[in-house]
């Protein structure tokens, strides 16, 4: 889901890029956030996933595999983060999207036997589901790939911001702005969804194109400390407490900026939470997060990938190879305009 604070974040906190903008950057990406965004877009006309012939859904590695190929030609250093065991105040989130995920499937069927299909890629979308074997083989191919993964022991967004903030990453890079609450000093959003995308519901597309929050500038032209940016994501509702009934995100700018906390605001307004805002402010202000990894690219091992992808998922080996083959195109050209070792240090 995400904090909605999207109509807050003021347009000079925000600055327009591309992937390759951003080349020369290493992003720690938000894996989970990533392979959901590649299960609901990588599906038939309709609505079903890509699958082997053994039924197992491979949209997330196809996406994964192409994904990371565009970000490593563009010069970005991926580093995908997973997320470990949720904290337990995230239990109602995680039970609600289960049973909404139940709900579009149910829609999804019955969109399909009555053969309207755009219905029904809608709903399949919304019942995309992350199974685990799905995780071990994305895992997997981004070994095969050398590429870095970080396995985090709570949220993988936490992770990715604790390591931008230690200077070990330029950023994190996810949709969700909750990566901002948990202090990322920069947010890239859109890495996997770039290019042209239809609009929800309507027969338009856009190009969509990489972005970068700052923090600081995100705070300094509110003029709001980050507790006080989490406690207006309080109001708004997070993925560990509900959200204040009829207060949206420029309601609860106003109340910050006037009273200075949730508590202060709710006693001066009369409102009763329903939740320890105390409790919920701590996981993003001390997250669960860990200082062992290690972030080293390599050049992919070819035979590994194909292996992986064709042998196991029955992936196309020409398509495969194609795209192995400009990759590696594209390193020797980095290699001879700078250094590859500096590129993969």
């Amino acid at each position: 889901m995400g904090v909605k604070i999207g109509d807050i974040i003021p347009p000079e906190a925000v600055e327009k890029t591309t992937l390759k903008g951003l080349g020369g950057r290493s992003i720690a990406l938000d894996a989970y956030n990533m392979l959901y965004q590649f299960l609901s877009t990588i599906r038939g006309p309709d609505g079903r996933p890509l699958m082997d012939r053994r039924g197992r859904v491979t949209s997330h590695l196809s996406g994964l595999f192409f994904r990371t190929i565009n970000l490593l030609e563009a010069g970005i250093k991926p580093v995908y983060v997973f997320d470990g065991r949720p904290p337990e105040m995230k239990r109602a989130t995680i039970e609600r999207r289960i049973e909404a995920r139940e709900e579009a499937r149910k829609l999804y069927e019955r969109a399909l036997s009555e053969g309207e299909l755009e219905e029904a890629r809608k709903y399949a979308q919304r019942a995309a589901t992350l199974e685990e074997y799905m995780v071990e083989s994305a895992i997997q191919l981004l070994e095969a790939m050398r590429v870095p993964y970080v396995k985090a022991p709570s949220e993988g967004e936490a992770q990715a911001a604790y390591m931008a903030a230690r200077g070990d990453v330029f950023a994190s890079g996810s949709q969700d702005m909750d990566s901002l609450l948990f202090g990322s000093p920069r947010l890239v959003r859109n890495l996997s969804i770039v290019g042209r995308r239809k609009l929800p519901g309507r027969n338009e597309y856009v190009e969509v194109e990489p972005e970068i929050i700052y923090l600081d500038k995100l705070l300094s032209s509110l003029g709001i400390t980050r507790e006080q940016l989490i406690d207006i994501g309080l109001f708004v509702g997070t993925d560990y407490s509900p959200q204040v009934r009829g207060i949206g995100p420029k309601t609860a700018l106003r109340h910050i900026k006037q009273y200075g906390s949730i508590e202060k605001a709710c006693q001066a307004l009369g409102i009763r939470l329903e939740f320890d805002p105390a409790k919920v402010r701590e996981i993003f202000l001390k997250p669960n997060v860990t200082s062992s990894y290690s972030v080293e690219w390599g050049e992919p091992d070819d035979r590994d990938v194909i292996s992986l992808l064709c042998g196991e998922f029955d992936f196309s080996r020409e398509r495969v190879q194609k795209a192995l083959d400009e990759l590696h195109k594209s390193l020797k050209q980095m290699r001879e305009r700078t250094s590859l070792d500096a590129f993969l240090s």
